[in-house]
């Protein structure tokens, strides 16, 4: 049986445990200690384990993980995150569709803290669902909105999915979070003008909010300027060059937890929650991260990404046509699994062939990301939306990606403005200050 027969099997054998809901950490375990064993040794596999572990663990680029985790868990223990719905409410809530808008600059504020598209969707929903539902607006903008604004959350730096891209790719974490900034503001520009688009042909779908006064949206801005704060000194310390990544989510969090104390709002108590749950998290990151590594290994020696990329250029297609059919594959997969689950097992595929092909391997990474965060809201799977409907359960699935799709085209679009002008990606990263 030849090593490439091997790999493809192997990777039917990743389908087929996925579809018996194993959880993708383990499925991948399975089949790449399997792979390595039967291509190398179980001796090889073993070693492999081992060092893939503590070389992970060791990494000093992964500290940016839990760091930029918990300063988004205490944000949300200290109400932090009520305070970016507010200002962003009291400033464009009195337009038509503005609770909504209101609703998405306060997820990508999030995002900027966060770098979860999970927890950008859980905690803003929980602030801004019933707002919407108080002034009467149609339950599947209210939760079509949530589910996508909150997919910001990869997107918008500090992004868990760029770190873990970047530890799959060797690529520079700090290039990456830059080159997400652009798109990610693009992208959240396109969702308030979809929302414009949806209530000027409804009215009815998202009436005006209450008018505020000038005081009360100083006062409102006021009281979200910590967190603006946090945000600019992270995102401007990695472009002056002030501060690394690591060094950058250090302060985020040592600043949060700061003004957290200072409000009287953090005490210990909720301090451990917030710890409790990043460690969980971080370990969850942590666990896919030394699957990915061993499943790569197993590629590599099946020779399956080699081939691949070989064959693609037999072919005579575009780089343009290559990297369309890929990120085809990612929107396809999207529908039935979960994000990272995707970016793990198709960078060993995938990155070989942008490399051969010369594909600039920043710009297609946030390509990658744009593309997860439209799985998030794919049907069947669409975990945001799942999300959503635990925090909205009285409104049904079907209503919500109803809801959704309006949102889901308006990402599509944003993906094709971004293949046509890489430099809106690229311009950040190219000019920072080392």
């Amino acid at each position: 049986m030849s090593v490439e027969l091997i790999g493809l099997l192997g990777l039917i054998a990743l389908f087929i445990l996925l579809g018996l809901r194993i959880p993708v950490a383990f499925a991948m375990f399975a089949v790449g200690f399997t792979g390595v064993s039967i291509l190398n040794s179980p001796q090889a596999a073993l070693s492999q384990l081992a060092s893939d572990s503590f070389s992970l663990a060791a990494k000093i680029e992964l500290v940016v993980v839990p760091l930029f985790i918990l300063m988004g868990n205490v944000a949300t223990e200290t109400g932090m995150s009520r305070k970016l719905y507010d200002a962003a409410y009291a400033w464009i809530g009195s337009i038509r569709g503005g609770l909504a808008s209101a609703t998405v600059v306060a997820c990508g504020g999030f995002a900027a803290l966060s770098g979860s598209s999970v927890a950008s969707a859980l905690t803003i929903g929980r602030v801004s669902l019933s707002e919407m539902k108080r002034f009467d607006y149609d339950d599947r903008l209210s939760t079509g909105v949530v589910a996508a604004g909150g997919t910001l959350g990869i997107l918008i730096p500090p992004s868990t999915g760029f770190v873990i891209y970047a530890l799959l790719t060797q690529e520079s974490i700090g290039r990456l979070f830059l080159a997400g900034v652009l798109p990610g503001l693009l992208l959240l520009s396109m969702f308030i003008l979809t929302i414009m688009v949806i209530t000027w042909i409804k009215p009815s779908m998202g009436p005006k909010g209450p008018q505020t006064t000038f005081s009360e949206k100083m006062r409102s801005t006021t009281g979200a300027a910590p967190i603006l704060l946090v945000i600019v000194l992270t995102i401007g310390g990695i472009y002056t060059g002030i501060f690394s990544p690591v060094e950058a989510s250090a302060v985020g969090a040592g600043l949060v937890i700061l003004f957290g104390i200072l409000m009287g709002k953090l005490n210990f108590k909720k301090f451990w929650k917030a710890a409790q749950d990043s460690v969980v998290t971080t370990a969850t990151v942590m666990l896919i991260l030394i699957s990915a590594y061993m499943i790569k290994t197993f590629l590599a020696l099946s020779h399956i990404p080699a081939w691949l990329g070989t064959y693609l250029e037999s072919l005579a297609i575009p780089v343009l046509g290559v990297l369309a059919i890929m990120l085809a594959i990612y929107l396809i997969l999207g529908c039935f699994l979960e994000g990272f689950a995707m970016m793990v097992l198709s960078m060993p595929i995938f990155f070989p062939v942008v490399q051969q092909l010369g594909i600039d391997p920043i710009w297609f990474g946030v390509l990658v990301v744009l593309t997860l965060e439209m799985g998030l809201i794919s049907p069947p799977v669409g975990l945001n939306v799942f999300i959503v409907k635990s925090v909205a359960p009285d409104v049904s699935l079907g209503k919500m990606f109803r809801g959704v799709a309006p949102f889901w085209f308006a990402m599509l679009a944003t993906l094709a403005l971004l293949v046509a002008f890489p430099q809106i990606a690229l311009i950040l990263p190219d000019t920072m200050i080392n």
